[in-house]
């Protein structure tokens, strides 16, 4: 009969059992720099926002992009489907937990509308803020996507298709 080996448990620390301290070096705030650069877009904050509906919007793309993060807004989610997502999202959230599944089924079983495509990208660009977007050929989103940005609501946006990413410069009406 064969033994099987089991392996050693490892310690692990929590929280509120590591402290952090400086070191022997200590390096001013003021002459650190973290901007992050693709292509020409700069950001001074090196973070992402994941393109999830819970926690992109609209709003939270202008602002994060205001304060120099990037945002990634789904375009194949909850915010291209329902004028007012935050009723959507409030729903899920007041939801017994044995019921969500089927009302995500539903929720997403809505088409994706091209006009809240256009108008939400339009709306983060407006704003100054640069605008990244996650789309897949799934639901012909890419078209919908496309067509937006023929028809000025972006000058240049990042996007991901198919695990890829892409920026596109296209021409548009709005400041970079």
């Amino acid at each position: 009969m064969p033994r099987f080996k089991f392996k050693e448990i490892e310690r692990a620390y929590g929280f509120d059992e590591v402290a952090l301290v400086p070191g022997d070096v200590t390096i001013n705030p003021d002459q650190t720099n973290i901007d992050f650069t693709v292509r020409d877009y700069t950001l001074s904050i090196p973070i992402l926002a994941s393109a999830m509906d819970a926690i992109v919007d609209t709003a939270f793309a202008i602002k994060f992009g205001k304060l120099g993060g990037l945002a990634v807004l789904n375009l194949e989610g909850i915010q291209t489907r329902y004028e007012n997502p935050d009723e959507v999202l409030n729903k899920i959230v007041q939801t017994p937990e044995e019921k969500v599944t089927s009302l995500l089924q539903k929720i997403y079983s809505e088409p994706i509308k091209e006009k809240l495509i256009s108008q939400r990208i339009e709306a983060i660009k407006q704003a100054g803020a640069i605008c990244a977007v996650s789309v897949s050929s799934q639901h012909q989103t890419i078209n919908s996507y496309s067509q937006g940005c023929r028809d000025g609501y972006t000058r240049g946006a990042i996007y991901r298709h198919h695990s890829q990413t892409y920026l596109q410069e296209l021409p548009g009406t709005y400041p970079a």
